[in-house]
């Protein structure tokens, strides 16, 4: 039996679903048009209709899924249309959803202009089935619609080739032929018949297109890579923030940098590596903003992304942002996931940010080595500088050298792990003042000297 209509803080009508799972939902045709009239009242904005299978997998968490959806929408420019979830004893093949749940859906929305969201991953023959039985509707999932917000806020030249990269690889198995229809016939002889259909056209076209994004973001990742010898020659200290994507990460680089990078309350604002040098206690670091992750996250788009994730691979240390105000493990969870997928080996520190939200008791609930920031007001920050400076100390030696002139050439294939400070010419040879990675303090043991 379902409950009867109630509204919200904000005066929108919802029905709470059976299976002791509250969904947005509303008891009758008419009333859900009502609902529809009251959501979308910008006629200018694309109206999207999430579904969301319940499944074993999922249950505990289908609440922050649909949220998330919510959010991914809003940052695509387009408006939530409403929401019907279904809690999956099995999945059909076909359509995942069962025939009753789609004819329910398709009352619904039946002469309204809307896109459906499927909130997962269809493949091509289940997008078909689903937009069929919705009467022909735009169907599209949770693939695409983070592809085409990836697009909207690619702002670089290499950020909009891996977009692209990544579009392309996503739709080539998806490509639908006509038959003969779309056939095309060459000239000459061994041309006639058939010939190329329009669908094997464009698969040779997206195949030639891959190969060349593919070259090109090879090259500039040999670019990057000039860059970041050059910083290691340098010895410039490398910081590397990652996380959930709307944690606060670019709003931490602007206030440690005091720089207006672009940052917003939406998903995946940042997806071009950004890098700002700031200073603690007189050293310098360079402070790397990168692209947000999210859970479920195709591994084909952390691929075609892997080269602007190059700048975490190459960190002397990482600060995983997390946001106070959602799900600390879940975020966590997905960050270790990517970086542990990349390689990643280097130290990192948790930065709970938004901690002005918690109070004492939900502190405690948090790892104890964690410390609680807040980006916008920079609360905390000093103690997760004190936490930098320790992290960098524990890696790093500071000592002097002295180098006999004689032995210059030795020293000069080993400096690329020495980070010089300050260096004084004397008779018996150079005085250096410098911190050297612990790892390879025993290449210059023979240099060695007592700290004045």
């Amino acid at each position: 039996m379902k409950r009867p209509l109630k509204k919200n803080n904000d005066n929108k009508l919802y029905y709470v679903r059976h299976n002791n799972i509250d969904m947005t939902d509303i008891d009758n045709t008419a009333a859900r048009r009502q609902k529809y009239q009251i959501e979308t009242d910008s006629p200018i904005l694309e109206k999207i209709y999430i579904m969301q299978p319940i499944t074993e997998n999922n249950e505990k968490e289908a609440r922050d899924l649909i949220e998330e959806a919510k959010s991914l929408i809003e940052s695509a420019g387009a408006a939530v249309a409403g929401v019907t979830a279904q809690k999956l004893r099995s999945i059909s093949p076909a359509t995942v959803f069962g025939s009753g749940k789609l004819a329910e859906i398709a009352e619904i929305l039946n002469g309204l202009d809307v896109t459906i969201l499927f909130n997962g991953d269809l493949t091509p023959s289940q997008t078909q089935n689903i937009s069929s039985a919705l009467g022909d509707r735009k169907v599209i999932d949770r693939t695409t619609l983070i592809l085409d917000i990836f697009a909207r806020n690619a702002k670089t030249a290499e950020g909009k080739l891996q977009v692209e990269l990544a579009q392309l690889k996503y739709l080539y198995p998806r490509l639908k032929g006509k038959g003969g229809a779309l056939s095309r016939l060459g000239g000459g002889v061994g041309t006639r018949g058939p010939g190329e259909t329009r669908l094997e056209t464009d698969r040779r076209y997206i195949r030639g297109r891959i190969d060349y994004l593919e070259k090109r973001l090879a090259e500039l990742e040999k670019r990057r890579q000039l860059q970041t010898e050059r910083r290691k020659k340098t010895q410039t200290k490398t910081i590397a923030l990652v996380g959930y994507t709307n944690a606060g990460k670019s709003t931490l680089l602007n206030y440690f940098c005091n720089e207006n990078v672009y940052a917003e309350n939406r998903l995946f604002a940042t997806l071009d590596a950004t890098a700002r040098k700031f200073t603690i206690e007189g050293a310098d670091y360079l402070l790397v903003d990168t692209v947000g992750f999210l859970r479920d996250l195709p591994h084909h788009l952390i691929d075609a992304f892997r080269s602007t994730l190059e700048s975490v691979l190459n960190a002397d240390l990482a600060i995983i942002v997390c946001d106070a105000t959602a799900d600390f493990d879940v975020q966590l969870k997905t960050t270790l996931d990517v970086l542990h997928s990349l390689n990643f080996s280097s130290p990192y520190l948790l930065a709970i940010n938004k901690s002005e939200t918690l109070d004492e008791n939900a502190r405690a609930l948090y790892p104890a080595d964690c410390v609680f920031i807040s980006a916008k007001t920079g609360a905390g920050t000093d103690e997760l500088k004190r936490r930098i400076s320790e992290a960098f100390k524990e890696k790093y030696i500071e000592c002097t050298l002295l180098v006999p002139y004689a032995q210059l050439k030795d020293y000069s294939k080993l400096k690329n792990y020495a980070a010089e400070c300050k260096s004084e010419y004397a008779e018996n040879g150079v005085h250096i003042a410098c911190s050297i990675e612990k790892s390879h303090i025993g290449a210059f043991e023979r240099w060695l000297t007592p700290i004045k």
